[in-house]
């Protein structure tokens, strides 16, 4: 069965290395999508769970527009289109109808009472990171005709979580300067919340992630089970991120 294995192998090797298409419609650079995103941002009221994610993601996509503007990464191309890709995910994802299960529970979620904005943000990282960045990862690979062991990938990638890293803290203080806890009632579950959840970790598994993608192109059905249970599994995850911690009126 030699003979069968490598019909396989090449065949699993031509899927690798052919070049997609750019979609029509998508975004050609960062301030392209910024200018899309901030229009969807318009139409988030407040108290819109989904808004306490989407200010804090459009604040990071800026920080990584000027970092790219800056000549801070390697392969400037590759990190803008990345960008373009992952935000444009999201931005399907917003739509109404269009979230996939990682999406799921803060779509379902965002107008319920007694679930802080920081509880949003979290949730709406750990969907857009653990279940679109793996993703993104792979179809900007495919965009470009490259793949992620190519010169300066991942060295480009891991800038981005310092950056991530450099502003977490930021992040999560103006949040909590924000909602004023005062009953440690709510106070002990936010901050055990918060703490159990890291950029870091989660971009990690990420990487890992598209790697395992990558290599499961052209193996079905082993690649779309995958990427249902990763889909369902940040879901979940989602749920839990998303649970009631006070009772807001």
């Amino acid at each position: 069965m030699g003979w069968f294995s490598d019909l396989v192998g090449a065949v699993r090797a031509g899927l690798r290395s052919r070049v997609d298409p750019v979609p029509v419609g998508q975004a050609a650079t960062i301030d392209e999508v910024l200018d899309r995103m901030r229009a969807a941002g318009a139409s988030l009221p407040d108290g819109d769970g989904v808004r306490a994610f989407h200010e804090m993601y459009v604040h990071v996509t800026e920080l990584v527009r000027d970092r790219v503007s800056a000549g801070a990464f390697g392969d400037a191309r590759f990190m803008t289109r990345l960008d373009v890709v992952f935000a444009g995910l999201y931005l399907e994802a917003i739509v109404p109808g269009g979230a996939p299960h990682a999406w799921a529970p803060v779509m379902e979620s965002r107008r319920a009472p007694g679930i802080l904005s920081i509880q949003f943000a979290l949730a709406g990282m750990n969907a857009h990171i653990n279940h679109d960045l793996p993703l993104a990862l792979v179809r900007t690979c495919r965009q470009l005709g490259t793949d992620l062991d190519a010169t300066g990938v991942e060295a480009d990638y891991q800038r981005i979580t310092g950056i991530l890293e450099s502003v977490q803290e930021q992040v999560r203080r103006s949040f909590f300067d924000g909602i004023h806890l005062e009953l440690d009632s709510v106070a002990a579950p936010v901050t055990n919340l918060v703490a159990s959840w890291s950029i870091s970790r989660a971009r990690d598994a990420a990487w890992t992630n598209a790697r395992v993608l990558w290599e499961l192109q052209g193996v079905e059905p082993l690649r779309s089970e995958f990427l249902d249970r990763l889909d369902r599994s940040v879901g979940l995850a989602g749920r839990c991120l998303l649970t009631p911690v006070a009772a807001l009126a």
